[in-house]
């Protein structure tokens, strides 16, 4: 299937990321992507109508109308480009992220196998192999855990595979949420449970032992109370999806919501941190 992408600059409004990709999802736009300066959407060749844009108020409100790229991107065979470009990776040798079209490994404690449904979104990332490596380094066992920005569902499944005793996997993305859906098919995994939305569905799916969160700082920032709020008394929170220079406010925010800094990785100046709910008495 051919697609447009529509690549639109969101400096300074990463904040306003969910209320974009609301809106661009109700006309029709179904994958995203975001970097540190743009906001990128898919739509199929069949339903691109050029003059959808100019119906979105965030982006005339923003002025944005008039700086946005559009750009076709014909189909293609994606299993061999994702066979080229989307090799398996190990996180700490005992666990193998990789496509079904990758050969299992026997030695490898946890075999985890992601099915990449479209052309974008499919890499892994610093954050990504961060997050699961603390996963990896901490006890699930009995644990209920909230996958916040769950994408692929990666992250679900490794905790899922530690014997967690229920997931709550939540992405706002429908692309996200479909992908989820179906890696959790292809893994055998029963005890996951997914909704497409964000940080409101956490009041009706609360007391949560374990959350990790794989997003971006602004978002971060705006939801910590509501992550601290559905977390247990000394229950964990790991956040990712910021920089190094951005532990400051990320903890300061997480410690003005009773939630006290604990550690860290760093990966190419991408970090994840671990924090911890301050038990009452």
């Amino acid at each position: 299937m051919n697609y447009f992408r529509v690549i639109i600059p969101i400096p300074g409004l990463a904040e306003d990321i969910e209320m974009l990709t609301a809106m661009m999802s109700m006309k029709g736009y179904d994958s995203f992507e975001e970097t540190s300066s743009e906001f990128i959407a898919y739509i199929p060749e069949n339903e691109y109508d050029e003059d959808i844009l100019d119906d979105i108020e965030y982006l005339k409100k923003h002025r944005l109308d008039n700086s946005i790229k559009t750009e076709f991107v014909p189909d293609k065979n994606w299993n061999e480009v994702w066979e080229s470009n989307y090799p398996s990776v190990y996180i700490n040798e005992n666990c193998l992220v990789r496509a079904p079209f990758h050969d299992a490994d026997e030695n490898v404690t946890y075999d985890i196998i992601i099915k990449p449904k479209m052309a974008f979104g499919t890499a892994h990332h610093e954050t990504t192999s961060m997050m699961l490596e603390l996963i990896l380094n901490n006890d699930f066992v009995g644990k209920e855990v909230l996958d916040m920005g769950c994408g692929s569902g990666v992250l679900s499944i490794l905790a899922s595979m530690k014997k967690a005793s229920r997931v709550l996997a939540v992405d706002i993305d429908i692309w996200s949420y479909k992908n989820t859906l179906e890696n959790i098919a292809i893994n055998k995994i029963t005890n996951i449970d997914v909704i497409q939305g964000g940080a409101e569905v956490i009041k009706e799916n609360n007391h949560f032992d374990v959350i990790v969160a794989n997003i971006n700082k602004n978002i971060l920032l705006r939801d910590i109370k509501c992550y601290s709020d559905a977390l247990v008394d000394g229950g964990f929170v790991y956040f990712s999806g910021f920089y190094t220079k951005d532990i400051k406010d990320i903890t300061a925010m997480a410690m003005s919501n009773g939630l006290e800094y604990l550690h860290n990785l760093e990966n190419n100046d991408w970090v994840a941190c671990v924090f911890r709910k301050h038990k009452l008495g």
